[in-house]
């Protein structure tokens, strides 16, 4: 999935419904339809009657886009806000990669729906002097019409519909250069009114006429499978139609509602075959973790020569566990398989991969898949599964109805995919005064992308660019890489590797300032203190960033203030997905743990499409990250998964929240991810601030076991 190609503004021509539609497929000029109407494409509808609709690609899950992605395009068309409405896309062959993950929504978007806006813009500006019979630079659009100013005239957008649609479409509109109008304002997000008086559909809340309700029965053993089952118990009770099994490792009960399939689900007997991983436990993983073949490391980046320094040797390991997504909406679908079409409604950040799956599995074409997307009640990256949307249209198959699959909370946690374990080797040579000569982080552990069957890029997983940075200009410096294999299904996990070497190198950047003496935030800044542009595969990440991030970090914690008697903070910061951050943690101690009483968060993401946006998304990152860092981890025991319910995997509660304060570097840079990146300084600025209280180093996490 490269951004490059995300950003690629391809045409093509389409026929859909009435008005002027521009997007990033654009046809190489418009043309009418036999209603006079400019022939639709992408991302941009204008009726004649002024109806404007911007089409949105990306999955809304709680991060904005339905708000900030129309933000971007309106801008450039000069469009009136109050006038803009947004339609969900599904499944398209007209988006290009439809996939929602990887910060990468704004970022991947912000040129190709500039030009978008900028070239509507422009068409329209032109009919409009045509109209009048005058010069074309007399003109401008503003606020959804376009004015000649020399006479007072204007025209709304509406009016000029379909005369604009008979024009070429500039292939290089010009684009602004700054004084927004709509981007870097706080506008109300465009999804809060449904959500709040409850008209707005998540998956789980989606229904069809004579729809089914099915609930499946899963292996809990890891790579376990069906050996066989008995039917005649749940097949007797109440509204139970179909009893069968959905692949090789699952059995399927359809009722007339989900309780009734549940229920049905725990009267089946089932012998499952679980003999390759019946014996796994966490220990074993940890130990294989432990004993890689270090002969094996791969050096993915480097500078200088980390043999040649000498100095005070530091060397310390940090050990991540496996992590659930737990989001709130439990895996759903509902998938109605007509013959020779099937239609699907699903909470996914992947449409695309859901259709293309389904297809083969169900004996389709492609185009004979219809996927649709609804709002989705958390993701995290979950989403980027589609097992359940595939185990919908087969149970639809299989039944020929319509069916929504509903998975329980310990279906999604005991049957699902995880963030990776990882043990992280770091070493460092300091020089008299304790400042770092030379640094090594050895990370080990297995690949999302390999066990999913993608090669290693340069022998790391092909995430690690944009995720496992370094941005400190030490001298000798080497970023290496041990992969291990794991039977335990791998899935990306809100800011992936990134949470993973944020929390070990950020720590151990603490432990190098504790050696020498120094100020955690001091000696960050002096590491930081001249510019710098550092090369890291495809990025360059500048110190001067992201030591403008730790000092409005620092100034708004008020680092340089003495603390109440009882409280104490650390601090961290990281660079993942183009973007800085970092993270000042107040805490105190009570009954030997921490109590997290306030939280600084700041980032540098380049141009800001919405303040509130990225006030929310950090201030979400904050409790994720939190989350992650007290109290979540996934263990093994007999090949199955321990936790299952929020008992188990427990989340920051109301009560336990931190007041968290957010804040941005203001910035003209092009727009990069903001709902990970915050992420990664959290669990190493809290694990900081503990060892400013206790002198204790938290070498593993969760804090709380």
């Amino acid at each position: 999935m490269s951004p490059l190609s995300r950003r690629s503004f391809l045409r093509t021509s389409a026929t859909a419904s009435a008005g002027l539609v521009i997007g990033f497929y654009l046809p190489s000029s418009a043309r009418a339809d036999d209603d006079g109407a400019f022939s639709p494409n992408a991302y941009l509808t204008i009726t004649p009657k002024g109806k404007i609709t911007i089409v949105v690609p990306r999955t809304e899950m709680g991060q904005g886009v339905w708000t900030s992605l129309p933000m971007i395009l309106a801008e450039e068309l000069e469009a009136d806000w109050k006038q803009i409405k947004i339609e969900q896309a599904g499944a398209s062959t007209l988006f290009g990669d439809q996939t929602t993950g990887g910060s990468a929504s704004v970022r991947t978007t912000w040129d190709p729906m500039r030009k978008a806006g900028a070239q509507a813009r422009e068409m329209l500006i032109s009919a409009a002097a045509q109209q009048w019979n005058v010069p074309r630079g007399s003109c401008k659009a503003e606020s959804s019409s376009v004015h000649h100013s020399a006479s007072g005239r204007k025209i709304s957008y509406g009016m000029l519909a379909t005369q604009a649609g008979k024009l070429p479409v500039p292939d290089n509109p010009p684009l602004k250069t700054g004084r927004y109008k709509l981007v870097g304002k706080p506008l109300p997000r465009l999804d809060t009114p449904s959500k709040v008086d409850g008209s707005a559909i998540y998956g789980i809340d989606f229904r069809v006429p004579e729809m089914k309700y099915a609930a499946l029965a899963r292996c809990e053993v890891v790579g376990g499978k069906v050996a066989d089952f008995d039917p005649t118990a749940a097949k007797q009770m109440p509204g139970v139609s179909f009893v069968g099994k959905i692949g090789d490792s699952a059995v399927a009960v359809v009722a007339d509602s989900t309780w009734n399939a549940i229920k049905a689900r725990r009267a089946l007997k089932i012998t499952w075959d679980d003999s390759a991983n019946k014996e796994l436990t966490s220990a074993a993983i940890s130990d294989g973790l432990r004993n890689a073949d270090q002969s094996k490391a791969v050096k993915f980046y480097s500078s200088g020569d980390v043999s040649k320094a000498a100095g005070k040797k530091i060397e310390a390991e940090y050990q991540l566990p496996f992590m659930a997504h737990a989001p709130m909406e439990p895996g759903n679908c509902t998938a109605h398989f007509r013959g020779t079409e099937c239609e699907i409604w699903a909470p996914t950040q992947v449409p695309q991969d859901c259709r293309d799956t389904i297809a083969s599995l169900i004996g389709l074409k492609q185009e004979q898949v219809k996927v649709n997307v609804t709002l989705l009640g958390g993701g995290f990256g979950r989403r980027l599964e589609h097992d359940y949307a595939v185990e919908a249209a087969l149970v639809s198959k299989a039944i020929n109805a319509p069916v929504k699959v509903t998975w329980t909370r310990e279906d999604d946690m005991r049957c699902s995919t995880y963030r990776p374990v990882s043990l992280h080797k770091l070493s460092s040579m300091l020089d008299d005064n304790g400042w770092p000569l030379a640094f090594t982080h050895r990370v080990i552990g297995p690949s999302i992308n390999g066990q999913k069957g993608s090669q290693p890029v340069n022998g790391v997983d092909s995430d690690f660019p944009d995720e496992a940075s370094f941005i400190y200009p030490i001298p000798n410096v080497s970023l290496e890489s041990v992969i291990t294999e794991t039977p335990v299904p791998l899935g990306w996990m809100r800011s992936v590797y990134a949470l993973q070497m944020g929390f070990a190198s950020e720590s151990f950047i603490d432990e190098l300032a504790m050696e020498a003496g120094k100020d955690p935030l001091e000696y960050r800044l002096h590491l930081l203190s001249k510019d710098a542009d550092i090369k890291y595969f495809e990025a360059t990440w500048r110190t001067s960033r992201m030591r403008n991030v730790l000092k409005l970090a620092a100034e708004k914690a008020g680092w340089s203030k003495p603390l109440a008697a009882g409280r104490y903070r650390g601090i961290a910061c990281f660079g993942c997905f183009s973007t800085y951050a970092a993270a000042v943690v107040e805490i105190s101690m009570e009954n030997n743990e921490p109590h997290v009483h306030r939280v600084v968060a700041v980032v540098d993401c380049g141009q800001v499409v919405n303040p509130s946006i990225v006030e929310q998304q950090t201030q979400g990152a904050v409790i994720y990250g939190l989350t992650n860092a007290l109290r979540a981890q996934i263990t093994i025991d007999k090949g199955r998964v321990v936790q299952g319910n929020f008992d188990e995997y427990q989340p920051i509660r109301m009560n336990e929240a931190p007041k968290v304060e957010a804040y941005f570097v203001s910035s003209t840079e092009p727009p990069t991810g903001v709902g990970e990146p915050p992420v990664p300084p959290l669990a190493p600025a809290l694990c900081n601030a503990i060892y400013a209280a206790t002198k204790t180093r938290m070498r593993s996490l969760p804090i709380l076991t």
